[in-house]
């Protein structure tokens, strides 16, 4: 599934998180700290549940919650590669030895939640109202943007061009929609340029979560 429609009219609030990789206790302090309610708010992820951190299975049992939408990352998609006997020692070297070292009962919940990652979509669109909010987890690969559109899914996964363009003080906006979120390339900060949103802040790597309210 490339993209994913959500009515954002539907929660109270509604917030985007960075990249977690594994980070699953920060996000929860996080959420707690923000009174989050899961009956009422909507969380979004850019993607890149997994690896490196210390929690991927609880990273990926967030997929099971009704309050929480999220993008494939690019781990995600190495991860589904391995599993299908594709490319397995790029996911290793990236973070993905928690897996190979589970065991039983543990190992078989871990691989089907994996699995559930393939119905993933590739980008989020958000709904609401009087402006449109896209989510994906490290490009929007056009200079417009229309919910449907065929574009590269592997740019989406993957690209870091437009970032570099940005960061060579080359930036333009993305014509369709209000604001665009991404994740995929840890900053010291969120950079926030045009109407495009950088805020994988690098949690796994010491740092600190960086969540943003939409609504």
């Amino acid at each position: 599934m490339l993209y994913q429609k959500v009515n954002a009219q539907m929660w109270r609030n509604i917030w985007v998180v960075g990249d977690l990789h594994g980070c699953r206790a920060q996000l929860d302090a996080q959420l707690l700290k923000r009174d989050f309610n899961k009956q009422q708010d909507l969380l979004l992820s850019v993607g890149d549940l997994i690896d490196r951190g210390p929690d991927s299975p609880g990273c990926l049992a967030l997929m099971q919650e009704p309050w929480f939408r999220c993008v494939r990352g690019n781990h995600e998609q190495m991860a589904l590669a391995a599993l299908d006997g594709r490319d397995q020692t790029l996911w290793m070297m990236n973070g993905g030895e928690w897996f190979w070292q589970l065991k039983g009962a543990a190992l078989i919940a871990a691989r089907h939640a994996l699995k559930r990652c393939a119905e993933l979509p590739l980008i989020l669109h958000l709904d609401f109202g009087d402006r449109v909010v896209v989510i994906a987890h490290a490009d929007y690969p056009a200079s417009h943007y229309a919910l449907g559109k065929d574009v590269d899914w592997q740019q989406v996964v993957w690209s870091r061009d437009r970032l570099g363009r940005h960061q060579r003080g080359s930036s333009a906006h993305i014509d369709g929609a209000s604001d665009f979120y991404f994740g995929h390339t840890p900053l010291e900060q969120p950079l926030n340029v045009a109407n495009q949103h950088y805020i994988d802040t690098g949690a796994v790597f010491g740092n600190r979560l960086t969540l943003v309210k939409l609504q």
